[in-house]
């Protein structure tokens, strides 16, 4: 694909270098949140949980394993820290009890990989003057009901660091997210204060190289969104997201995109493809450029 035309118009990208987020509505329409939603559970009724692997943010080092590590590269189940009793058995149903699937939907899966490589998030991404993006991750967030865990204060770089730092998130309201079902809450502006810490993978595991600083929290703004809207997210931002203790799921997907001209992809990354699965390109912004593997 040669660079794409659209995007953002001047007032949206001002809005999002200021405020470190931005509020697409109407990205996506109502017919493709049912495809994706659709293709879900389709997945997750074919998922046999052998291998159990719970997603945390509270304490990722506890719960990361040799499965969260192929999850790099592959279709990946992860469980609700709440889905299981004391004996270990699923409280409720499988398809109630997945936290996420992730992380390589967006090249994987045929219905993730569309949308994820549409000429409309291209556009996006030519407007923000990315030369070579690249998705990286994907994750399909089911947020349930009643159980659905609480994400903590964070950064999309600490996770998915490039240097310089290029994350952008694209994050799909697949349903109406609110307040009470566990919306996006933000920091406006703290992405302006650079990269706070990393999460690396090294030969004795993967650790967070400092503590995460406090952050006020009654200074957050929430993000409500109607199922079919797109939350852009730069990869500095501060966000989170509460438990969601309503009756109503709050399914969402995201995709990180980083620049892959001028920004090299950290070595010490948790995530890794293997040498035969590179990451691929939207677009190139010269077709004589020399493909960069990373």
């Amino acid at each position: 694909m040669g660079i794409p035309a659209g995007g953002l118009t001047a007032d949206q990208k001002a809005a999002y270098n200021r405020d470190g987020f931005l509020l697409l509505e109407d990205f996506v329409s109502l017919e493709e949140c049912e495809r994706l939603k659709q293709r879900a559970e389709e997945l997750v009724a074919g998922f046999d949980p052998k291998d159990v692997s719970i997603f945390s943010t509270k304490n990722q080092k506890q719960h990361t394993d040799d499965y969260f590590h192929k999850s790099a590269g592959n279709i990946s189940f992860f469980f609700e820290e709440k889905a299981f009793d004391e004996k270990g058995q699923l409280v409720q149903p499988k398809a109630l009890s997945i936290n996420k699937i992730g992380h390589a939907l967006h090249d994987l899966d045929p219905a993730f990989r569309s949308f994820s490589r549409s000429e409309k998030v291209a556009a996006v991404m030519a407007s923000l003057g990315y030369k070579r993006p690249l998705p990286v991750q994907s994750m399909y967030i089911f947020k349930q009901p009643g159980i659905g865990g609480e994400v903590v204060p964070h950064q999309d770089n600490t996770f998915l660091y490039t240097d310089p730092p290029s994350v952008v998130a694209f994050w799909v309201a697949l349903e109406d997210a609110t307040k009470e079902n566990g919306c996006l809450w933000a920091l406006p502006g703290s992405h302006k204060e650079g990269n706070v810490r990393r999460f690396i993978r090294t030969d004795n595991g993967v650790h967070f190289d400092k503590d995460m600083p406090h952050y006020d929290v009654t200074q957050m703004v929430p993000i409500e969104a109607r199922a079919g809207s797109v939350v852009l997210l730069d990869g500095s931002l501060i966000h989170m997201s509460h438990e969601n203790q309503s009756p109503k799921s709050r399914h969402a997907y995201t995709v990180h995109v980083i620049e892959g001209q001028g920004s090299k992809w950290a070595e010490d990354n948790w995530l890794q493809r293997p040498v035969n699965f590179p990451f691929e390109a939207l677009y190139e912004e010269a077709t004589s450029c020399e493909k960069v593997v990373v």
